[in-house]
């Protein structure tokens, strides 16, 4: 079998490319440079209007404090930390520190760029509101830019809100985020106009959901150091394509570190076409769905010392997500402890304690063909103990997935060993390098071609 085309030194020039942005200092973008570069590099970088690539390192930066009790603005909800952010924004970036205290959500915080989120650990909590449901009573079209409710108890001007409808037209789910800016009765106008059908023959809902941080198109973000709580009991599922205690979409240089995300009935932390993430230190914990979400194209992930408990799935690579590295993560209790498919290539996941998964602990998912398999990974050093049932399996390689490599992972189980499996191969892969694997207790240590 030949060996796979998997650049490791190439690759982990760019993981450490992406950790370089990890620091607040490095919170502004890095200027840019290939290999044949050159230019002289900036050695005494200052400030120059409209050089947004290179910025000095200073020591202090525009900082807003919350607070439920004092600070520079005073309040519980999100709308005392949106003011924060907008403030500084409007500064060209800064802080926003939010002290003690519990914010209860009614609608999203929305995040902007060059600007930092800083709680105060695990006293600063931001909690979303029970969510509640009610049909439209009238068709809005896509041109429209406002909904009639019928039945408007609990809805506030400034909510949150999620709109459901099935597509007259192919029968797809359709969902729309939006504001309630004004009203008159149970109609209300949206922030934004609706560009898709809202028809009663849909079944079209408007609901109290949204994610608790997001932002779209935006970078150079740090949220470190806060608590994010979805309140699952009290609120009706939301897929993680679209909500999270954390959803970022289409947006590049995001740093998330010591962030607490639990209980939402979705995805804890979610970006979608989102490059150059960094996740760290980070406690994700009895979501609905998945811990973390590295979503549909995002380059370069970095998800690094985080905790992943009690999800359906611990670490999901959607589609297309490739030159991410996923290491020293914790997934322990979690359905599956990670999962990787669609068009994800060239990752790497080393030295993972990835325990007590309920079904799988590493799963590579089927999908549609070869053209769609997960290529080209590399799963290296991890430990994977006790997973699944009787008839568990720690490494499920499926479908027609090709080039790669399994090398010096500990595949253990503590249980009795019944119908257990350590490896199992697919008879359609191809190229699948078993190097080194140490096992225990197993049933069987490598089952396939």
């Amino acid at each position: 079998m030949s060996r796979p085309s998997f650049n490791r030194r190439g690759f982990m020039g760019t993981a450490a490319a992406a950790f370089s942005l990890y620091g607040w200092s490095q919170y502004t973008r890095g200027a840019e440079r290939s290999e044949n570069d050159e230019r002289p590099p900036v050695l005494e970088p200052r400030a120059t209007s409209g050089d947004d690539a290179v910025e000095p390192d200073w020591e202090e930066r525009l900082t807003m404090t919350v607070s439920p009790k004092q600070g520079d603005l005073v309040g519980a909800s999100e709308r005392v930390i949106q003011a924060a952010i907008d403030y500084v924004s409007g500064f060209g970036g800064g802080t926003v520190k939010i002290l003690p205290g519990t914010y209860k959500l009614r609608n999203s915080v929305f995040l902007k760029s060059g600007v930092r989120i800083l709680g105060s650990g695990l006293d600063s909590i931001l909690i979303k509101e029970p969510s509640h449901t009610t049909k439209l009573a009238v068709d809005s079209d896509w041109y429209d830019q406002e909904v009639t409710l019928e039945d408007d108890k609990g809805f506030k001007l400034g909510d949150g809100v999620c709109l459901i409808t099935k597509n007259p037209h192919n029968g797809s789910m359709q969902y729309l985020k939006r504001t309630l800016v004004a009203r008159s009765g149970k109609r209300f106008k949206l922030d934004k106009p609706l560009r898709e059908n809202y028809w009663q023959m849909g079944n079209s809902t408007a609901n109290a959901l949204f994610p608790l941080l997001t932002g779209e198109e935006i970078e150079n973000v740090v949220i470190e150091n806060v608590a994010l709580d979805g309140n699952r009991n009290e609120n009706e599922h939301l897929d993680g394509n679209y909500a999270g205690c954390i959803f970022l979409q289409d947006c590049r240089r995001i740093n998330m570190r010591e962030v607490t995300a639990r209980n939402y009935n979705g995805d804890g932390i979610s970006w979608q076409i989102c490059h150059d993430v960094v996740v760290e230190n980070c406690h994700s914990h009895d979501n609905a769905d998945l811990g973390l979400h590295p979503g549909s194209g995002s380059q370069r992930p970095l998800i690094r010392g985080n905790t992943l408990e009690r999800n359906n799935i611990g670490i999901f690579f959607c589609w297309g997500v490739k030159y991410g590295l996923a290491e020293n993560n914790i997934a322990d209790g979690n359905k599956y402890g990670v999962s990787i498919g669609h068009r994800d290539t060239n990752n790497l996941i080393r030295e993972n304690d990835i325990i007590n998964s309920g079904e799988v602990g590493v799963l590579f998912r089927p999908e549609r063909g070869k053209a769609f398999a997960p290529h080209r990974n590399r799963l290296e050093k991890n430990r994977i103990v006790n997973s699944g049932p009787e008839s568990g399996i720690a490494v499920d390689i499926q479908g027609e997935t090709e080039s790669v490599i399994i090398a010096e992972n500990v595949i253990k189980e503590t249980r009795d060993p019944m119908q257990r499996v350590g490896i199992r191969v697919g008879k359609e892969t191809r190229d699948i390098k078993l190097v080194d694997n140490t096992f225990e207790g197993l049933s069987v240590q490598v089952t396939g071609p």
